[in-house]
């Protein structure tokens, strides 16, 4: 869980990047860090990629557009739209460097061409007007509250006039089902709302338009909506 600037930036090393663990805290894509190597075939096995496939064929995701993948993980999703999609160009963002040396050497392993940027969502290191699409999988419900009501500003900010973010995660804050089972084994708290049914009215607060959310689809996580919303212009 994101909580509070404590300490200064460190450098990362051998990857050239800023090492904001030292600074933030966050929830790490597995849960625990010792969960790390389990993540992708334990998603692999609940059918992640048949989840994604509904938030790809949603965003319309079209040649020469950029699009950031928002909590990347371990890059599944933005791996999944360069392949679909390889005239867009896919930047992948996430606080966990850990999971991020993983999706770099999935990138590798595939020759696929994703920039892995290290980042939080109430900050992003990019400039006004950056990309076509924001899409996300199984964050928000991650973020506490404040967090998420600092994020959708800058989503706004960072999207190109006419572009568009599509938010696909849990509703019931991700504290039901299975995945509510595994964080409590993961001893992983959860923000306290019901994000997923506040985005919409969240979004537009952030001066993004026509914000809907959805159902999705029911799954052994629990079930999913899909929310999307425009950036004027």
């Amino acid at each position: 869980m994101i909580r509070a600037l404590v300490s200064p930036l460190d450098w990362a090393g051998a990857s050239g990047e800023f090492d904001m663990t030292e600074a933030r805290s966050f929830v790490p894509a597995a849960g625990r860090d010792w969960l790390l190597p389990f993540y992708d075939p334990l998603l692999r096995l609940l059918g992640e990629e048949r989840i994604k496939e509904t938030l790809i064929e949603a965003a319309d995701i079209r040649p020469g557009q950029r699009v950031l993948d928002l909590g990347c993980g371990t890059g599944t999703l933005a791996l999944m739209i360069r392949e679909r999609c390889p005239e867009a160009e896919v930047i992948g963002l996430d606080p966990d460097p850990k999971a991020l040396a993983i999706a770099r050497s999935k990138a590798e392993r595939a020759g696929a061409a994703v920039e892995w940027r290290q980042g939080f969502a109430d900050d992003l290191p990019f400039e006004d007007g950056s990309f076509d699409r924001v899409v996300s999988s199984l964050v928000f419900h991650h973020l506490p509250p404040d967090v998420v009501r600092a994020a959708l500003p800058e989503l706004r900010r960072v999207l190109e006039p006419g572009g568009s973010v599509w938010v696909l995660d849990l509703s019931h804050g991700g504290t039901h089902g299975l995945h509510g089972l595994l964080a409590r084994f993961a001893s992983h708290q959860h923000g306290d709302e019901d994000v997923a049914g506040q985005l919409p009215t969240l979004m537009e607060g952030a001066g993004l338009l026509a914000a809907e959310a959805r159902p999705c689809r029911r799954t052994f996580m629990g079930p999913l909506v899909l929310t999307h919303a425009q950036a004027p212009g």
